[in-house]
């Protein structure tokens, strides 16, 4: 596998890592459905992931890169499953609504089994690796990296200050009901 065609799937795992937290985020705006603490550590492990992908990216392809996508792929798993054991007892309930009959949560989960998968499927290719010992940021001239670098990393933002505003500073309401930064500062009127 070349640099640039490793370069070029790690731009396409970056956007679709990018649709899954963009999708979270549409239904927590349209349907009003506020992310709970531990979907919110979900997306956390999303994030993570596309920190691995953007130093690919960024940098070029590292195995430390790919190692980093790979703790994130299974915390953001063992989350998910958690969340899952949760809601599999029957007559506990469940959070959110389904999409295409599952939730959220086991979506993340299935995502995050598919990130293990595909990295470790990257893992597989050295010469990805080769002729790129620079240390020096670069995109390669790619506007597929660069888009998908600068998607992530709005998207990155956006959820770090919608949390900011349904949580504040201090630990997160399970369920959330409500914005407590906006709560908070509309009752101070």
């Amino acid at each position: 596998m070349t640099p640039e065609l490793s370069r070029t799937l790690n731009a396409i795992g970056m956007l679709a890592v990018s649709l899954v937290l963009l999708l979270a985020f549409v239904y927590q705006l349209t349907l009003y459905e506020l992310p709970c603490p531990l979907c919110l550590l979900q997306r956390v492990g999303f994030v993570a992931v596309g920190v691995g992908l953007g130093l690919n990216l960024l940098y070029g392809a590292r195995p430390q890169h790919y190692a980093l996508m790979l703790i994130a792929a299974l915390y953001g798993g063992s989350v998910s499953v958690r969340q899952i054991l949760l809601h599999i007892v029957p007559g506990t309930g469940h959070y959110g609504s389904p999409v295409l009959g599952l939730h959220y949560y086991t979506w993340a989960a299935i995502c995050f089994f598919l990130i293990l998968l595909g990295t470790a499927v990257m893992l597989l290719f050295d010469r990805q690796h080769a002729d790129d010992t620079s240390d020096q940021p670069r995109f390669g001239g790619s506007t597929l990296a660069k888009t998908a670098f600068f998607i992530m990393l709005g998207l990155a933002v956006l959820n770090a200050g919608s949390t900011l505003l349904e949580c504040g500073p201090g630990i997160c309401a399970d369920p959330p009901t409500s914005y407590k930064v906006i709560d908070e500062l509309g009752s101070n009127n």
